[in-house]
């Protein structure tokens, strides 16, 4: 008996040292230090101020009823609009919008009020999304699940205005939070390597020299690399290995992690430099940092002071944590009971729920497995749906551009998009027949059968817009879409015109103020 007892004991001491060294494997695994998470702090405010502001180049255009979908178009064709920026179709409201948001883009920055303005930072984001889905991209995703799983993340402990009011001592953080938030890169990138694998290009390294013989796409470097084929197809087989490593992002761990981080981080700078591919590249080297263990951080402390700039930085942010005395704390102390008795559901069940369908989300993407109908109501009343289908299964092969000859009052023809003489030539550089990114973004949904009615909305708006600007007012115009095939190993690609829509400018109604 006395056996029997001493080898149940023995058992239980062996599953009990098990379990708490696969406990301890995963809470170094998933721990993230807290200057990581104050860099990630201020990199995402800092995207979403850069965000706002590039948005706002083209704010008529996107966002009132004067643009491409205006909100009659958009309540029409879109069922589950919940937006605050479709309240109102007015330029003024936008702009002031807009500017709230980048306020507490601000907050986050400096780290004032951090989870309000975090929070609010991505509902603001979500609004903006929701209302005009034809110019999202796959950053505009990627920066939106961020935010969503920074609103989570004590992201004010360092660095920050709040932190002058915290009296914890921590240097690292483990939660369902920081797991979330690094599964969600790993998610991002595997699902992306099942997309592509399941295609040619991919397999057989052809696929990055079709991305850089896209000339829509390609600028500043990316113009000189098209024709260097074999450092193209080097780059092809790289990323595809990088991204089906990508799991070993959450498995590695210290100086490791940091040395596969980066490998990833560079990539993404190149992309940067050479594919016009707006805010993506910058979103995703602000996905990396929480990756960088403290090894990381301390050595950039050490070498920030033999710089000498550990003492400037000292007293800003000291300077920055004093601004909590000039501001009043209205919190109270019933206040400060409800959040804590709320920061279990908060911190832990509601992460790990969201968690759990972004996985399933992810799988259903694959054709894996499906999201109960709850949690598909969830995902998509949050936005956290995801597919990542990033030039997947294979990129693009046809170039492409617009043309839209349109017929004016006096007889004359002119291209109503561009605002020139219509030419049917191929341009010098397709890139710059796009004005921004977003516009691209825009016109590529408007040449995709699944959006034939935009094509009327968008003939709307340029009749609207030329009429409002120029005495000669427009009759009518057609749409064309000029494509040509990518053949990167061909010296010949022939060019097709592809007419889209033709459109009556005579029920369009213009505001005499704007003549």
């Amino acid at each position: 008996m006395d056996r029997r007892i001493i080898c149940f004991s023995h058992a239980r001491n062996l599953l009990g040292d098990g379990l708490g060294t696969l406990s301890d494997g995963l809470a170094r695994r998933v721990e993230v230090d807290l200057r990581a998470l104050a860099a990630f702090r201020i990199a995402l405010g800092t995207l979403l101020l850069a965000d706002l502001a590039r948005r706002a180049r083209n704010l008529t255009a996107f966002y009132t009823d004067a643009g491409v979908l205006p909100r009659s178009a958009l309540f029409a064709d879109y069922s589950d609009v919940y937006s605050l920026h479709a309240v109102s179709g007015e330029a003024w409201v936008q702009v002031l919008l807009f500017l709230v948001a980048g306020a507490f883009a601000l907050a986050m920055v400096v780290g004032y009020r951090t989870r309000v303005a975090t929070l609010v930072s991505w509902l603001l984001l979500v609004s903006l999304h929701v209302r005009n889905p034809m110019v999202i991209n796959g950053g505009d995703v990627l920066l939106r699940v961020l935010l969503f799983w920074a609103i989570f993340l004590p992201l004010g402990e360092r660095w920050a205005i709040d932190a002058r009011r915290l009296t914890r001592e921590r240097s690292t953080v483990a939660s369902v939070a920081t797991m979330a938030v690094l599964l969600q890169m790993v998610l991002m990138y595997v699902t992306n390597a099942v997309h592509k694998t399941s295609g040619e290009m991919w397999l057989n390294g052809e696929a990055v020299v079709y991305v850089f013989s896209l000339d829509q796409f390609t600028f500043l470097l990316g113009n000189y690399l098209e024709e260097s084929h074999a450092l193209l197809e080097l780059f092809t087989h790289l990323w595809i290995s990088l991204l089906l490593l990508s799991p070993l992002l959450v498995l590695l761990t210290g100086v490791r992690r940091a040395v596969l981080a980066s490998l990833f981080v560079g990539m993404h700078l190149g992309m940067l430099l050479t594919l016009r591919i707006d805010l993506f590249p910058l979103v995703v080297v602000a996905g990396f940092v929480p990756f960088y263990p403290p090894v990381v951080w301390d050595a950039l402390s050490t070498l920030a002071s033999r710089l000498g700039l550990t003492d400037d930085l000292r007293r800003r942010l000291e300077r920055l944590e004093r601004l909590e005395d000039v501001v009043p704390d209205v919190s109270a102390p019933t206040r400060a009971l409800h959040l804590a008795r709320g920061r279990v559901l908060f911190s832990t069940i509601l992460p790990y729920v969201f968690l759990v369908l972004v996985v399933l989300s992810s799988a259903q993407s694959l054709g894996y497995t499906q999201v109960p109908d709850h949690g598909e109501t969830a995902l998509d009343a949050t936005k956290m749906d995801q597919h990542w289908r990033m030039f997947a299964p294979e990129p693009l092969q046809t170039d492409g551009w617009y043309v839209v000859p349109a017929r004016l009052e006096n007889g004359s023809e002119v291209d109503a998009f561009h605002g020139s003489q219509v030419d049917w030539d191929r341009p010098p550089s397709v890139e710059k027949t796009y004005p921004t990114a977003r516009w691209r973004k825009y016109l590529s949904n408007v040449w995709s059968t699944d959006n034939e009615n935009h094509r009327e909305y968008f003939g709307d708006y340029l009749c609207d817009r030329w009429n409002r600007q120029h005495e000669t007012d427009v009759e009518n115009l057609t749409l064309y879409y000029v494509r040509q095939p990518s053949e990167p190993y061909n010296e010949t690609e022939p060019i097709y015109d592809v007419e889209l829509h033709e459109h009556e400018c005579a029920g369009v109604e213009t505001a005499p103020a704007d003549r």
